[in-house]
């Protein structure tokens, strides 16, 4: 039972818990992210600092694909700091931060890695996306004094025109580690499922799961609909020079698609690239396979037309093919995706361990 000199005490202690003053609001220094290592971008001559498509190409890809080319999807911005918190204020194109599939942070946000002292990236913090067109939110805060590497994730659905890192003031910033000698990029052509669609943030894809796996620099070129390895855009993909071409466009192309695009595609490339390897990739069975008749036919009929493309391919001896099964990217019991089509973040994951077994020998 309280008496009356301890409730004396308590709502003394209170009164003056309620007027001790705020913390003052931490100082920071803003840096544009651009004086840092900026990675996943293979062209120089842009119309926007971070898209993933030159400016010369906005007149002769299709308008669909050009407009998806300024989302930032696989853009990393790398660099070293000594500082108790790290924030960001980015300015976004769109005013669509989210949509059916895709969440916000995913679409329009942020996400936050840390190298380990074991050399291991490892999730950090997010940027959360709360309105249009700019937004600033803390990535992590309270961070044990010491200098670390980090690595920042731009949006995979959304395009940003300016992006700025906050550290505390007086705090050490730098750029990103040099990556080893003679370590070329990863590039990935594709769908909305290597565009990153429905990844729950935007470290999450396949694509940036599998840069963390093998420590390099990817190339993100997935278009969310629209990879369909046309000519005009295969010739932008042949211009760059990565360790590897993984062209992941099935799910967006029919038999006939396949039939009149995908060997002159690899051709082009590998006339642009004698010995560079190139993987081609079946798409994914559909989730409810097992009772749509429709979505099991599409592919076969797919997996068929890629089969004799690829067996046409040797046949002429073009050299350093390698090919990836449908079969092999999702797990059988239906649970990988939000749809039947696009990955979960479980999904995401069968994804980059079936490329990373394939990749691997690639990059031996």
């Amino acid at each position: 039972m309280i008496n009356r000199r301890h409730f004396t005490l308590l709502l003394s202690s209170s009164t003056l818990l309620a007027q001790a003053p705020a913390a003052p609001p931490i100082e920071l220094d803003w840096y544009d992210a651009k004086k840092f290592t900026v990675e996943g971008l293979g062209y120089s001559d842009l119309k926007s600092p971070y898209d993933r498509l030159p400016l010369r190409a906005e007149n002769v890809v299709r308008k669909a694909v050009w407009d998806l080319s300024r989302d930032t999807s696989g853009v990393v911005v790398r660099f070293t700091a000594a500082s108790t918190d790290i924030h960001a204020r980015w300015t976004l194109a769109n005013k669509n931060l989210a949509s059916a599939n895709i969440t916000a942070i995913a679409s329009s946000g942020l996400d936050l890695y840390a190298k380990t002292d074991a050399g291991r990236w490892h999730w950090l913090g997010i940027g959360r996306p709360t309105k249009f067109p700019e937004n600033t939110d803390a990535l992590a805060k309270g961070l044990p004094p010491g200098q670390r590497e980090y690595m920042l994730y731009l949006p995979l659905r959304n395009a940003i025109t300016q992006l700025e890192i906050g550290v505390v003031k007086g705090s050490t910033i730098d750029k990103g580690a040099p990556r080893a000698a003679g370590s070329k990029p990863i590039l990935f052509y594709g769908t909305s499922i290597t565009h990153g669609i429905s990844a729950s943030r935007p470290g999450m894809t396949h694509v940036a799961m599998l840069g963390r796996m093998f420590n390099r620099e990817v190339i993100n070129l997935g278009f969310s609909g629209n990879g369909r390895m046309e000519p005009e855009v295969i010739k932008f993909v042949a211009e760059l020079d990565p360790a590897v071409f993984v062209l992941d466009c099935l799910p967006n192309m029919s038999p006939k698609d396949i039939n009149e695009r995908a060997e002159d595609g690899v051709k082009a490339i590998r006339a642009a690239h004698p010995k560079t390897p190139i993987l081609l990739v079946e798409d994914r069975n559909m989730a409810d396979n097992f009772l749509n008749a429709s979505h099991l036919e599409r592919n076969e009929l797919n997996h068929a037309a890629m089969r004799a493309v690829y067996a046409k391919l040797l046949k002429d001896k073009v050299p350093y093919l390698h090919y990836l099964k449908g079969e092999e990217l999702l797990a059988l019991d239906g649970e990988d995706t939000i749809d039947g089509s696009h990955p979960t973040d479980l999904g995401f994951l069968h994804q980059a361990t079936a490329f990373q077994k394939v990749l691997r020998t690639i990059l031996k």
